[in-house]
C-alpha cells in the first residue's frame, strides 16, 4: 500500500482540481475530508472533461451532481453532466428537476425530449417577465407585506414567483424582490429589527391535556422504527450503483447481468444473506457490536440469514482462543448465525479462480520486494514483470503452490490500473507465499490469499446479497467490483457505514493489543476497555449495547465521535429497570447510637425497587439496625452550612429505611482533625423530619463487622476525548481510571451474590459482581455512576 506521503499527495491534487472548477477554498477542503464526496466529485469532473477548469457556476452545479445525483440512475449521470457543461442546464431549479426525473426513471432508457421538457431546457424567462411577475405577486400580497414589513417571509414571495416561472434565474428574482420591498417600505427602521415577543400559549385544561396525550402520541419516523429501510431488496441488484473510472478514460459500470442475478435468486430463493466477517486475531470491541447490529439485524428484519465468517487468510495471526471468544460473544449479543464458515473453507475455489484470472490476462506473478512495490506504486510505475506471458505466470503460480519458490520471492498480483486516481487499484497482491501451517486448513497450503482478493470472491460464492462494511473500505469498492467483473461472477450490493468512534478510548486492534500485551490493562476483558468482554465484565448488558448502537443509527457521517456519556445513558436506562437496589458504604465512618442498647438488633425492610408494592414480599430485603452503624466518611463534616445536607455536630439526618439520628459528639484523633467515631442519638418516634437522607450499613450483631467487600471504581481510560490522534497516546492514560477500595462494607443480603449479578448501590451507582470474587470476599465493579449527564444534556 502507498505510504502516508502518497495519501497527502492525492489530497493536494484533488484540492487543486476542486479549486480549478470554481469551488471556494473552504468547500474544497471540506470535500477533501469526505472520501465519498471526493470520489464522486473527481468522477464527475472527469465525466465532464473539465480537469483544466471551468466557470464557478458550472463547477457548483457539478458539485451538486456529485452530492445529490440519484444512486439508482448513475448510468445517466454522464448525460446530465454534458447538459451542464453545454449550459443547457444552468440553474439549481433545472438541476433539481433533472434529479427528480432520473430518480423516477432509474437505469431505464428515456427520451431526451421528455428529459428536456422536464428540466426546462431551452426555456428562457426574460428580465421583463420576471419583473412583471414580481410586481403581480407584491400587488396580491400588499396588505400582508405592509403589515409585516421587513419581517415578511421572502421565501414565500420567491415561491409564488417560481410557481409561475420555475426556470427563472433565481438571482434576478431575488434582486427584483429586494428592490420592490425597498420601494414599498422604504428604509429599514429600528422597529423592523426588534424581536417580536412570542405570545404565551394558554394552557388547556388538565382533562384536555390528558386527552391530547392519549390521542396524539408522538410517532417516531419510519427510519427510527426500522433503520434497515435504506437497503434495497435482492431482486433489485441489477442496477448500476458504482462506476470504476480507468486512467485510459474507460468506465466500468458495476452491475449484475440478468442471467447472473436470476441464477443467484434461484439459489437463495430471494432471501437476504449478509455476513459478519471478523478476523480471529483479537477480541471484539463495541465497534463490532455496530457491525453485528447491521449485518445480523438486516438479515433478521428481512427474514434472511447472516453468516458468521472467520476471515482467516493470515495463518500467523489466528488463534483458537479468538475463534472461541468470537462465537461466544456473538451468542451473548443475542445473534444466531445462519452458518459458521471460514475463508479457508474456500481456499481451493480461490486458487482455481486465481488460475482463471491469470488465464484471462488479469493477474501475473511478480518478483518485486515489498519496498520495490511501495516505490513503484508511489511513482505509478508498472512492475517489470507485469506483461510477462500468461503461460509463464501460470507455471510460476503452480510452482508457488507446490512450495518450489522461497517465501518473499514471488507474489501473485492483479493487473488493475497503476495510473488510476485510486491507489487501491495499483495492482493489489492476490497471493503471498507463507510456509506456515494454517490453524483451520492444516499444512495443505503454502500460499495464502490476501483480504483484497478473497473477501469479495467469498461474498460472491456465499451468495451474499448485502456486503456491508465501514467507510475506510470505500476506496476498495472499485477493486472489489473490478475483480468480480473480471471473473464474470455474481456481484453483491456493497454499502459502507461510518465507524463507531467513542470518546476517551482507543479501538484499533493494534493499540488494544499493545495495552494488553504491555500490561497497561488487566487483559482483554479489563472493564476499562471497550472490548465486548470488558464491557460484559463491567456489568454492561448486551441489550444496552444494542440499544446504544440502534440509537446511533446506520449513518455514513465519517469521523464522528460519539461521547461516552451517550453509551452510559443506555446502560443506566437498562440497569434502572433490571438491577435491584442494595446498600454499600465505600469509606466507612463509625457511628455509635448511644440511646439504643448495645445488644439490640432490629430487622428493617428495605426496597429492592423504588415502586415496590407493600404486599409484595419479594420486592423487599432485610437490613439489620443496631447501635453501631457506618456511614460514608464524606457524609460528615465538622462545620455545617446551609447548602449541606449531611451529618454535622448538633445536626440531624435520616438513615434511609431506618430512623433520624442526631450527632451529639465527635471523637477525634490526636491530630484534632481526623474523625475516628461519631456519637449520636436516634429518634424512635420518627417525629424529626431532617432534609438529609444517608445510606448506611450496621453491625449485624454486637461486635461483628458488616460484610466486607472489595469495590473497584472505573473511570474513563484516557484523559483526552480522542487519544488515538495523539503521538504519545499512552501518556494520556488516566491514572485514576481504576481505584480499588479493599475494605468497603455491604448489607448481609449481598452475601449470596454470584458473578454477573448487578445491583444499584443507593447513592453510589450500578455495580456488578466480578469474576475475581471468592467465597471469602466479593468483588464489585462499578458499571456506571447514577448521574445521567448525557440525558440531561439532551439526547
Amino acid at each position: 500500500m502507498p505510504g502516508k506521503d502518497d495519501g497527502g499527495s492525492d489530497k493536494e491534487k484533488n484540492l487543486e482540481l476542486f479549486l480549478k472548477v470554481g469551488l471556494d477554498e473552504r468547500t474544497a477542503k471540506n470535500t477533501i475530508a469526505n472520501n465519498k464526496v471526493t470520489a464522486n466529485l473527481t468522477a464527475v469532473i472527469h465525466e465532464a472533461a473539465v480537469t483544466d477548469g471551468c466557470s464557478r457556476t458550472v463547477g457548483n452545479l457539478l458539485y451538486t451532481v456529485a452530492t445529490k445525483h440519484p444512486a439508482n440512475a448513475l448510468l445517466h449521470r454522464p448525460t446530465l453532466v454534458q447538459y451542464i457543461v453545454s449550459s443547457k442546464i444552468k440553474t439549481p431549479a433545472q438541476l433539481e428537476a433533472a434529479f427528480s426525473f432520473f430518480a423516477t426513471t432509474g437505469p431505464e432508457n428515456f427520451k431526451l425530449s421528455e428529459f428536456e421538457e422536464a428540466c426546462g431546457v431551452g426555456v428562457e424567462v426574460s428580465v421583463e417577465e420576471i419583473k412583471q411577475t414580481v410586481n403581480e405577486v407584491f400587488e396580491e400580497n400588499k396588505t400582508a407585506i405592509l403589515e409585516q414589513r421587513y419581517r415578511t417571509n421572502v421565501g414565500d414571495l420567491f415561491a409564488h414567483v417560481r410557481k409561475r416561472h420555475p426556470w427563472a434565474d433565481p438571482k434576478i428574482v431575488k434582486q427584483f424582490i429586494d428592490e420592490k420591498l425597498h420601494e414599498l417600505l422604504g428604509e429599514r427602521t429600528a422597529a423592523d429589527s426588534e424581536k417580536v415577543p412570542k405570545k404565551k400559549k394558554e394552557k388547556p385544561a388538565k382533562v384536555e391535556e390528558k386527552a391530547i396525550a392519549v390521542s396524539t402520541p408522538e410517532q417516531p419516523s419510519e427510519e427510527v422504527l426500522n433503520p434497515f429501510l435504506i437497503f434495497p431488496q435482492p431482486e433489485e441488484n441489477i442496477k448500476v450503483h458504482t462506476s470504476v473510472f480507468f486512467s485510459d478514460g474507460s468506465i466500468l459500470r458495476c452491475c449484475n447481468t440478468k442471467e447472473l442475478l436470476e441464477k443467484h435468486l434461484s439459489v437463495t430463493g430471494g432471501k437476504v444473506l449478509t455476513r459478519f466477517p471478523p478476523e480471529p486475531n483479537g477480541y471484539l470491541h463495541i465497534g463490532h457490536a455496530k457491525a453485528m447490529f447491521i449485518d445480523f439485524g438486516l438479515a433478521k428484519e428481512r427474514g434472511g440469514g447472516c453468516y458468521l465468517r472467520f476471515d482467516d487468510t493470515n495463518p500467523e495471526a489466528e488463534k483458537k482462543e479468538y475463534i472461541d471468544h468470537i462465537q461466544e460473544i456473538v451468542k451473548w449479543m443475542g445473534w444466531k448465525p445462519y452458518k459458521i464458515t471460514y475463508t479457508s473453507d474456500y481456499f481451493q475455489d480461490l486458487y482455481d479462480l486465481a488460475v482463471e484470472l491469470i488465464r484471462r490476462g488479469h493477474a501475473y506473478v511478480d518478483h518485486q520486494t515489498p519496498d520495490d512495490i511501495k516505490e513503484y506504486r508511489e511513482k505509478k510505475m508498472n512492475s517489470p514483470w507485469r506483461d510477462r506471458p500468461i503461460a509463464e505466470s501460470l507455471k510460476l503460480f503452480e510452482d508457488m503452490r507446490r512450495g518450489l519458490i522461497e517465501e518473499g520471492k514471488a507474489t501473485l498480483r492483479m493487473k488493475q490500473d497503476m495510473q488510476s486516481d485510486n491507489f487501491n487499484m495499483y495492482d493489489l497482491i492476490a497471493y503471498r507465499i507463507k510456509f506456515t501451517p494454517h490453524p483451520h486448513a492444516g499444512d495443505k497450503w503454502c500460499i495464502y490469499p490476501s483480504y483484497d482478493y478473497a473477501h469479495c470472491i467469498v461474498d460472491s460464492l456465499e451468495n451474499i446479497t448485502h456486503s456491508l462494511c465501514t467507510l475506510e473500505f470505500e476506496t476498495r469498492r472499485a477493486s472489489y467490483y473490478w475483480l468480480l467483473h473480471a471473473l464474470g461472477i455474481y456481484q453483491p450490493y456493497v454499502w459502507e457505514y461510518s465507524r463507531l468512534n467513542i470518546s476517551n478510548t482507543v479501538m484499533s486492534k493494534r493499540k488494544l493489543n499493545r495495552l494488553v500485551t504491555e500490561k497497561w490493562v488487566d487483559g482483554w476483558d479489563d472493564p476499562r476497555l471497550m472490548t465486548l468482554a470488558g464491557l460484559r465484565r463491567r456489568g454492561v448488558t448486551s441489550t444496552a449495547i444494542n440499544a446504544f448502537v440502534r440509537g446511533i443509527g446506520i449513518t455514513r457521517s465519517d469521523c464522528s465521535m460519539i461521547h461516552l456519556s451517550r453509551l452510559e445513558y443506555h446502560i443506566r436506562e437498562e440497569l434502572n429497570k433490571t438491577a435491584p437496589r442494595s446498600i454499600a458504604v465505600l469509606h466507612p465512618l463509625k457511628v455509635v447510637i448511644t440511646n439504643l442498647e448495645a445488644k439490640t438488633t432490629m430487622d428493617l425492610e428495605a426496597r429492592k425497587w423504588p415502586d415496590a408494592q407493600t404486599d409484595d414480599a419479594s420486592a423487599f430485603y432485610k437490613v439489620p439496625f443496631s447501635n453501631t452503624v457506618y456511614i460514608e466518611r464524606s457524609d460528615f463534616r465538622l462545620k455545617d452550612s446551609k447548602d449541606y445536607f449531611g451529618l454535622a455536630p448538633g445536626k440531624s439526618v435520616l438513615l434511609r429505611y431506618a430512623f433520624p439520628i442526631k450527632c451529639t459528639d465527635v471523637i477525634l484523633a490526636d491530630d484534632k482533625e481526623t474523625v475516628l467515631e461519631i456519637r449520636a442519638e436516634y429518634d424512635p418516634t420518627k417525629k424529626t423530619k431532617p432534609k438529609g437522607v444517608l445510606h448506611w450499613v450496621a453491625e449485624p450483631s454486637p461486635g461483628v463487622d458488616p460484610l466486607k467487600v472489595e469495590i473497584r471504581l472505573f473511570d474513563r481510560l484516557f484523559l483526552s476525548e480522542n487519544p488515538a490522534e495523539l503521538d504519545d497516546w499512552l501518556a494520556d492514560l488516566n491514572p485514576q481510571s481504576k481505584v480499588v477500595i479493599p475494605d468497603a462494607y455491604a448489607v448481609p443480603s449481598l452475601r449470596g451474590a454470584v458473578v454477573g449479578d448487578t445491583f444499584q448501590f443507593e447513592r453510589l451507582g450500578y455495580f456488578s459482581v466480578d469474576k475475581d470474587s471468592t467465597p471469602e470476599k466479593l468483588v464489585f465493579n462499578r458499571t456506571v455512576t447514577l448521574r445521567d449527564s448525557y440525558h440531561k444534556g439532551g439526547k
